[in-house]
């Protein structure tokens, strides 16, 4: 059993797309684990408002047909939040795609998100460090299970809650600590989920693209104040806007 201080929930998207700041949530699984072991989970269709890429369709198997008649993420949004808002946050390959995602359509639902509040664990960071591969060979290597249903969202996230688990029991390093876990599964430090934000050696934001890269976000927004609304019109994810805006609020 995890060795958890406050639930954390297990979460897996299939998705009309990869690009994190422009696609839409078809379809979420959430488990949600507590200190004691129980368990809850819910799964949910949505009905994204966009078309499904063909490449996402032949992963996933669910096309705009399938969630027509579905609710939109702002219709199921508040059920997925009571699940999270107290929890800690887990998933595979979760950190680079899932987090940033989801981060996307609740700041599009006026949910006010905030990364610093759930310690990250990525499943997947743990694997690439200890065994490379995806989660059918993690799940067959760990666990002596085929998962039959890969790309399923309820499938995938049981199988990882599971390698979870196996990976804790495998590697006598791993503590079963969600805030070792989350700081080992975290392979490069950014203020924003997207990656455009970083820190110096000083732990000073600083930009990570463009004419400014490396260079400190609150001097580039002194010495050029019309940047900062440049990037709040250009088509950057609403998670790294809110970061940016706070950076300046706070910087006075």
């Amino acid at each position: 059993m995890l060795n958890l201080h406050k639930p954390i929930c297990f979460f897996d998207l299939e998705t009309t797309g990869l690009n994190v700041g422009k696609d839409r949530i078809v379809e979420i699984s959430v488990l949600k684990v507590y200190p004691n072991g129980n368990k809850e989970s819910k799964t949910l269709r949505v009905n994204p408002g966009i078309p499904i890429s063909k490449e996402a369709q032949a992963v996933h198997g669910i096309s705009n047909e399938d969630v027509a008649n579905e609710p939109d993420f702002k219709e199921i949004a508040p059920q997925i939040w009571e699940m999270m808002k107290d929890s800690d946050l887990a998933g595979y390959n979760s950190n680079r795609f899932d987090i940033p995602l989801i981060a996307e359509e609740f700041l599009r639902c006026g949910i006010e998100f905030d990364v610093e509040k759930h310690k990250l664990v990525d499943v997947q960071a743990v694997f690439y460090k200890k065994e490379p591969r995806d989660l059918g060979s993690a799940y067959k290597f760990y666990c002596n299970k085929s998962l039959d249903n890969a790309h399923s969202a309820a499938a995938d996230v049981e199988a990882t809650y599971e390698v979870l688990k196996a990976q804790i029991e495998r590697y006598d390093d791993l503590e079963n600590d969600i805030q070792f876990l989350s700081e080992y599964t975290t392979q490069r430090k950014t203020a924003d989920l997207a990656g455009f934000i970083g820190y110096n050696d000083k732990n000073e934001e600083i930009f990570n693209f463009g004419k400014y890269k490396g260079k400190k976000v609150t001097e580039v927004f002194e010495t050029d104040p019309g940047y900062f609304g440049w990037i709040q019109n250009a088509d950057f994810p609403l998670y790294t806007k809110k970061v940016l805006t706070k950076i300046r609020l706070t910087a006075g």
